[in-house]
């Protein structure tokens, strides 16, 4: 893909997250104040090159602009291929079963409570296992990006990695 076809691309995607309206995809400017923010209140939305079975709801700061709090949520079923992220990212199990794995690595099950790190630019991908829908904290400390890759690690769009995603294997881990 050229730079001029990038840019493109970009251009379009802000324009048209500027005319859609998306459930609360930045909270409310609230540094330096304490935030309490119940579960039953999130509104999730969807993002913009991510799969459709995967939304977010933002508890703190602006994903698009700097570093973020956002609650995810992956229906059941739910599978993000292997990408990475400009920013790191740290991911703590709220519910359901979520299968990571990092590239050349195997597969880890995590489940409420567990803990997940990657530095910027980590290959790495998640599927929900669960029959009920798997949520999770998700942090960054810039804002929030989502390349897709494939076997050799070179960027594609979101359509062919989808097309290309292998279900992720039922694997078990002992809950703790």
């Amino acid at each position: 893909m050229t730079i001029r076809q990038y840019s493109r691309i970009i251009f379009i995607v802000v324009v048209v997250l500027g005319l859609v309206r998306m459930p609360r995809l930045t909270a409310q400017e609230n540094e330096g104040k304490p935030i309490v923010g119940p579960a039953s209140a999130a509104k999730f939305g969807s993002i913009p090159n991510a799969p459709e079975c995967f939304t977010v709801a933002v508890e703190r700061g602006d994903p698009s602009k700097g570093p973020s709090v956002i609650l995810a949520k992956f229906d059941p079923g739910c599978a993000a291929p292997f990408h990475w992220h400009t920013p790191s990212e740290t991911v703590m199990i709220v519910s359901g079963s979520l299968q990571t794995q990092m590239k050349d690595d195997k597969a880890f099950v995590a489940h409420h409570g567990d803990f997940v790190y990657m530095p910027p630019r980590h290959v790495h991908r998640a599927t929900c296992l669960s029959s009920n829908p798997c949520l999770v904290f998700l942090t960054s400390d810039a804002a929030f990006d989502i390349h897709w890759v494939d076997g050799r690690g070179q960027e594609i769009s979101l359509e062919t990695a989808m097309k290309a995603a292998k279900p992720a294997k039922a694997l078990r881990a002992p809950k703790p």
